[in-house]
């Protein structure tokens, strides 16, 4: 699917803009939950890796490697996204062989066969040799299979009426009404997990747009998120 994105936009792949991807995934699963389909774990782990990358992107200071150097947050996806590109090359290749091997037919005594078949399929036979114990095998085996089906995992996704947009709008009109927002009275508009996660996104996405500007506190993760220029 991301494989698809970049290549519909025509995007390099080395260098892509991991905000436009992620917007174009999680508008994607959200289609996916609006029509009722199951979404697979790995969706969801795709774009918890892409929030997570772009989170990184975000934060004003990147990580450095031991000799100094920047380390690009995309680098292991663009890696991942290179080699299931070389591998989707010969996926054509590859189903033209199986097709053609299907056409074929091994060569053999065509009676031969029938009657060995018919021998091995004998119902009557079968049902001649049939007891008691084999039938609670049969049993066993059976309700053992229901069991197993039963304690299968069961992926459930949550849908949530958040996304970035809205919450950069939604934190954009809190700042312009008190002009001056600590982050604990965004966390108490919204007191929830998900809510504060996309909130922080937001405002490190407004940060990176320069349309707010921070100011620190004292104390543990204690700031004030205000407009760059205020119109007073």
């Amino acid at each position: 699917m991301l494989l698809f994105f970049i290549e519909r936009d025509e995007l390099d792949i080395k260098d892509i803009p991991i905000s436009k991807i992620t917007n174009d995934f999680l508008d994607y699963i959200r289609q996916m939950n609006e029509q009722n389909i199951d979404i697979a774990s790995e969706f969801i782990l795709v774009a918890a890796t892409l929030m997570q990358i772009k989170a990184k992107m975000l934060l004003p200071r990147p990580e450095l490697t031991p000799t100094g150097e920047e380390i690009d947050p995309r680098e292991e996806l663009v890696k991942h996204l290179l080699e299931y590109k070389k591998y989707k090359s010969v996926i054509g290749t590859f189903t033209e062989l199986e097709e053609k091997r299907l056409l074929l037919e091994k060569r053999g005594n065509i009676l031969q066969e029938i009657k060995s078949i018919s021998e091995k399929s004998d119902v009557e036979s079968e049902l001649q040799d049939i007891d008691l114990y084999k039938l609670l095998k049969v049993y066993v085996r059976v309700v053992e299979r229901y069991e197993a089906e039963k304690k299968k995992p069961v992926h459930t996704v949550v849908p949530y009426p958040y996304t970035i947009e809205q919450q950069k709008e939604f934190v954009l009109t809190l700042v312009k009404q008190k002009k001056k927002v600590a982050f604990d009275e965004v966390i108490a508009e919204m007191p929830n997990k998900i809510a504060i996660i996309y909130n922080f996104l937001s405002i490190l996405e407004l940060l990176q747009l320069q349309m707010l500007k921070i100011q620190l506190g004292e104390g543990y993760n204690n700031f004030w998120v205000m407009e760059v220029n205020p119109v007073s």
